[in-house]
């Protein structure tokens, strides 16, 4: 067998090296950003702010995002076309059924909270205990 052929024999299962398990950076990093302008270009799509979709999506690179981002607004400014608000939820938050305003308020609260840090919740909750006080003390001196 001629040292070619035995070459090309061994060398050829190491094409596909993907599939064995061997990372590629330049693949991987082509990857992350054709992800972070689909992302990007759907949360310009659904009318979401930048900053928003910045912040839903912490792992992904933000240049990729704003790069989609930006297509996607002139895509559709060049094309006039309307942003398609999303009909489902975000994971994880509640449902909105039937059109109870308060139910509205509560799904936002809830994506607001999702967005900030612990320190801020921790706060905003202290705050909101302290206001539900001042109301109960409040009754308490109207009734005597």
């Amino acid at each position: 067998m001629s040292p070619r052929l035995l070459a090309i024999l061994v060398l050829l299962p190491l094409a596909a090296c993907e599939r064995l398990g061997i990372p590629d950076p330049a693949k991987d990093a082509a990857d992350r950003e054709a992800e972070g302008r689909a992302i990007g270009s759907a949360c310009r799509q659904s009318g979401r702010a930048l900053e928003d979709c910045f912040t839903l999506n912490l792992k992904a690179s933000k240049s990729a995002i704003f790069n989609g981002w930006k297509e996607m607004n002139d895509y559709m400014t060049e094309n006039k076309i309307d942003t398609v608000k999303p009909e489902l939820p975000l994971p994880g938050m509640p449902k909105n059924k039937g059109g109870d305003s308060d139910a509205g308020d509560a799904q936002s609260d809830a994506a607001e909270d999702k967005t900030l840090s612990r320190t801020e919740r921790r706060r905003r909750a202290e705050a909101a205990k302290e206001a539900e006080s001042g109301k109960d003390a409040g009754k308490d001196s109207a009734k005597h």
